[in-house]
This record gives C-alpha cells, structure tokens and sequence, in this order.
C-alpha cells in the first residue's frame, strides 16, 4: 500500500510513526507543499494519506497557497474512502476541509500533557482498550472546532479537541504522537529558544524544564501509543484498500 505523506515543516517529519507504517507494510511517498516538492492532483495511485505538523496557521492562504489544493485533496481522499490522518497542524487543516474553523486557543501547549480518551473514543477502532489517560508531546497555538457530525475522541483541560473521527475513515489528532524519543529531544533542546521568544526569558525556562521532565516521565508511553495506533490506523488502509479490489 502506498501512503502520502503531506509534510508542511521541514522538522515536523513522519518520525517514528512513519517507522510504525513501514513495519506494516506501506510505502511513504513524501512532498513538501511549501517547500517546492508539490502535491499530487489527485488521490490516484495512494491509499491513504498523513499531515503533519507545523508553525503555520491553518486559515493562512496568503501566506501559504499551498493550504487551499491541499484541503481540496483531502476532501477528495475523503470522498474515496481512502483513510486520513492528521497530527496537529495537519488536524488542524482536516477540520477545516470538512468546515470548521480553526482558531487562536485560549492557552499555548507545551509538552507531554495530560488528555482523555472519551466515552465515544473508548468505542473507536484506533482507541478501543489502550487505557483513557495519554501524556503526548503537544506544541501548539491554534484549536480546531469539530466538523458537523464529526466524533469527539480525545479531550484535555486546556483543549476540548485533542482528537476527532469524521466519518469511519478520516481522523484528526491535535497532539504530536508521532515524534521518536530523538525527535522529541531535539525539539526540546534545539528549539527553546522559540518557547523563550513566545513565552519570555522566565516563563519559557519553566516550560523547558517542565517538558524536559515530562519527557523522562511520559515519552516511551506516548511512543507506545505511536505504535497502537499508527499501527491500526495501516490496517484500516490495508483494509480499504482490500474492500476496493474485491
């Protein structure tokens, strides 16, 4: 099976989850939209599809053209049947191509926090019995709203949508569960300066410390949970794509 891979940040890159795809069985076709690798036009020859991550805003078509053929294409996708998946920004722009707005939060999240699986996602093929409390590496300043008839599945108490199923095949996450134990290292250690620049000198310091200490405490789970449900998410692909050769 052959999955698309729409990477909108050079260091937001498939990680370990992309590990746990291979594994599986798929092959990885990567572009960069922003960065002069283009999208396909179309969902012909691919399985499924991740977005990942980055620092843009999901409503920014100005800045990043990019943004408006790429909800068309996970519209088209969607259409097909063929299954989505979104981490944090790449969330952010799924929730927008079904039509919800997504917005500046209340609260900027930093970290190995806290979120619930809810009583909907304790029900869902990629969350059923993996337990209802996650700490996953979060960094992000937006929220998504939730498209009409889209499942709650993920919830914390700084932001109400972690994670979202539309339909039975396209989902969404707010969080980085994707990122390897040296990925998260590096964003934590090479990027402080950004958490510095958003936050000040103090405050920045504290949430570099404090996510220094959840990593210890939280990252090989948050990368057991990579693994269950990166590893779901190929067999719904791999099942798709069987139901549409029979």
């Amino acid at each position: 099976m052959r999955v698309l891979v729409i990477q909108n940040e050079p260091t937001s890159h498939v990680s370990l989850l992309g590990e746990h795809l291979r594994a599986n069985g798929a092959e990885l076709v990567t572009v960069q939209p922003h960065h002069g690798v283009d999208l396909p036009e179309t969902p012909a020859g691919y399985d499924g599809a991740v977005i990942l991550g980055g620092p843009q805003h999901a409503h920014n078509d100005k800045d990043y053209p990019a943004f408006v053929p790429t909800c068309a294409l996970l519209q088209a996708f969607h259409d097909e049947g063929k299954p989505l998946l979104g981490l944090c920004l790449g969330g952010q722009l799924l929730a927008r191509s079904f039509g919800a707005k997504v917005r500046v939060n209340d609260f900027f999240e930093y970290g190995y926090l806290p979120i619930d699986i809810t009583a909907e996602g304790k029900s869902d093929p990629l969350l059923a019995g993996i337990g209802t409390r996650h700490h996953i590496m979060q960094w992000h300043e937006d929220t998504f709203g939730l498209p009409e008839g889209a499942v709650r599945l993920m919830t914390g108490a700084t932001t109400a949508n972690q994670a979202f199923r539309y339909g039975d095949t396209t989902y969404g996450f707010q969080c980085h569960f994707e990122v390897s134990l040296d990925h998260a290292t590096s964003w934590i250690e090479d990027f402080n300066h950004v958490i510095i620049g958003k936050l000040g000198e103090e405050e920045g310091r504290r949430a570099i410390d404090r996510a220094r200490s959840e990593f210890k405490t939280h990252a090989r789970d948050a990368n057991e949970f990579c693994r269950v449900v990166g590893g779901r998410w190929a067999e719904l692909v791999k099942a798709r794509r069987q139901a549409r050769a029979a």
